[in-house]
Order: C-alpha cells, then sequence, then structure tokens
C-alpha cells in the first residue's frame, strides 16, 4: 500500500518551550546507552538544507514521490537530471562538528546505535560505525526490473558520458539530493536504463509516499527497546518514519531527548528540548564529557564509506537495505 507523503506539521499552541540548557543530554550520555536518531538538521551546517528549518527546501521545493516517479518518463528525466547535478553537491559535503560529535560518541562506547533519516552519509564520513539508513543512500542506485545494486558513482560517470556539456546552475540543494532546476534547464537529459537488463533505475532511497522495508523499521524498533535512551538530533519528526520510534521510546518509559532549534512533531514525548544549533549544542556536550571529537576519526566523505556501511551492518547483524520511504 502506498501512503500520502506527510510534508507539513503545525505546532501546536501548548508544546513545552526549548531551552538553551545541554546538562540532561549530558547526563544521558555520560550513562551510556543512547541511541541517536538524526535528521537533515545535523547536516545542514555540512552546506545540505534541511526541509522544514528556517530556508528549508519545502518552502521552494516538493520532493519526488515514488509514484510520480515509477508512472512517469517524464518525472524521471526531470528527477535524474536535478539529482545528477544534486550528487555533485552532495560527494563535495564534508562532516560538520554534529556529525564528528556523533562519532567520537559511538567510539567512546557511550552510544548503543546511530539511525539517520538522511541520505548523505556523513555520519559514516565522519567515523560512524552500524549506522542504520532508515531511509536508505544516495550511494547506491537499484533496478526496479532485476533488483541489481550499483555504485552511485558508477552510474554518474554513464550519465557524464551520456550528456556532455550538461552543466545548468541550480537554485539550490536538497536534503534529498536533488538539485533546483527548472524544465528549460533540464531539457531533455538523457536517462540511462540499467546496464545489466535495460529497466528503470532508482537512487537506494525511500521517496516519499513509499514505505520504509518492514525488516529495517522492525530492527530499529528493536534498537529502541534496547536504548537507556534515545537522543534526537536535528529532525522536526514531521514524517511518522522517525516519530513511531520516539513514541515507542516514551510509550515504554525510556527517556527522549531532542536537540532541535526548532518545535518537533516529538517534543510532547521528550523530557527536554535543546533549541541550540547542532553542531554547538554537541560540541558542548563532548566538552563537559571529555569526549575529544576528532580522536582517531576518519573523514572518508561520502560515498567512500566502509563495506560494512554500504552493506548497511550494524554490530554485525544485518540491515535490510533494500528500497523504500517515509509515510
Amino acid at each position: 500500500m502506498r501512503i500520502r507523503p506527510t510534508l507539513s506539521w503545525t505546532p501546536p499552541a501548548d508544546l513545552p518551550p526549548g531551552t538553551t540548557e545541554v546538562g540532561p543530554v549530558v547526563e544521558a550520555l555520560g550513562t551510556g546507552g543512547v541511541l541517536v536518531l538524526s535528521g537533515a538538521g545535523i547536516s545542514t551546517e555540512s552546506g545540505i538544507p534541511d526541509y522544514r528549518g528556517e530556508g528549508g527546501s519545502l518552502s521552494r521545493h516538493t520532493p519526488m514521490t515514488y509514484q510520480e516517479f515509477t508512472s512517469s518518463a517524464r518525472a524521471r528525466r526531470r528527477y535524474w537530471a536535478r539529482s545528477h547535478l544534486g550528487w555533485r553537491a552532495f560527494h563535495r559535503a564534508r562532516p560538520n562538528a554534529g556529525h564528528r560529535a556523533v562519532a567520537a560518541f559511538g567510539r567512546h562506547g557511550l552510544l548503543t546505535g546511530t539511525i539517520t533519516q538522511n541520505v548523505d552519509g556523513l555520519h559514516q564520513a565522519a567515523g560512524s560505525q552500524g549506522v542504520v539508513e532508515l531511509h536508505g543512500s544516495l550511494d547506491r542506485v537499484v533496478c526496479l526490473s532485476c533488483g541489481a545494486s550499483t555504485a552511485r558513482r558508477d552510474l554518474a560517470r554513464r550519465l557524464e558520458e551520456a550528456n556532455a556539456g550538461f552543466d545548468p546552475v541550480p537554485a539550490g540543494i536538497n536534503p534529498d539530493g536533488d538539485a533546483d532546476l527548472t524544465d528549460e534547464q533540464v531539457g531533455d537529459f538523457h536517462v540511462v536504463p540499467c546496464a545489466a537488463c535495460g529497466g528503470i533505475l532508482k537512487p537506494d532511497v525511500v521517496f516519499f509516499g513509499e514505505a520504509v522495508p518492514p525488516p529495517r523499521v522492525e530492527y530499529c524498533r528493536e534498537l529502541v527497546r534496547r536504548a537507556a535512551s534515545v537522543l534526537v538530533l536535528g529532525s522536526s519528526l514531521t514524517v511518522m518514519s522517525g516519530l513511531r520510534f520516539v513514541r515507542q521510546a516514551a510509550a515504554a518509559g525510556t527517556p527522549v531527548l531532542i536537540i532541535n532549534r526548532d518545535p518537533t512533531r516529538g517534543d510532547q514525548h521528550a523530557r527536554t528540548r535543546v533549541a541550540l544549533p547542532l553542531g554547538e549544542a554537541l560540541t558542548t556536550v563532548a566538552d563537559r564529557l571529555g569526549v575529544p571529537l576528532d580522536d582517531g576519526a576518519e573523514d572518508r566523505g561520502p560515498g567512500r564509506t566502509g563495506a560494512a556501511q554500504r552493506a548497511g551492518t550494524t554490530g554485525g547483524a544485518a540491515v535490510p537495505t533494500g528500497p523504500g520511504i517515509p509515510e
């Protein structure tokens, strides 16, 4: 069943206010057993805009839906032209202080896992291990006919060859890797088929209106069950794909803490929401815990993550990585 995507949410008037005090986050991490759930807001300081914050991409851009992509060749041409340019920007992006802090907390044994709603690979690039990519990764491409999975860099090379000289200037880059281009800029961009069977290629990400694969959801639910607390970083929790884990934790009495400058759909379930920029907040938390951000860090850059992350594994257990997206 395909589900109508949820793109917006209006905060109720009775939401608890945010704070600038990071003490509860320091306490939770100091105790250990923290499960991180991250969203687009953690990557804004790397130059990738979020969806719903100030200047968020939803104010000018409607994300591609699964239904539109699969039913329209014109939509696929527009998507791949825009994504081809967006991929270049994503490939150049580098982890920021927020990503490095999460990786450092993991290296010091303070985390039980990291679930990200992002498709940019920046957690892994910062050195985080066993990241669960809830919505997949732009680093991979799948064929909707034969199921073959290939590296995005290989498709990028084929698209470059098929569209020599294609280099329009986009109005912006979105958190799903889609660049803002007009129809005139897209022009007659040539989409290449699957090299194995000639089928339709799709990025290995969960589009809006598509469901996250159930085995992946259940794996994340198990991570929530094991966690001593859940720390949400840079997610508005507007879509149910992330909010359900916050609701699960709260229902079980597991503390939920949120760092997000704006109100979130999960605030009513949280012990606290720290209304600070993520880089600033997490750097402060790391300083108070005596955790250096860059000890042993390895910035590999998106698209150059280790084999374990590409395969979608964590802690030796397989994480389902097939196509799927936020409800």
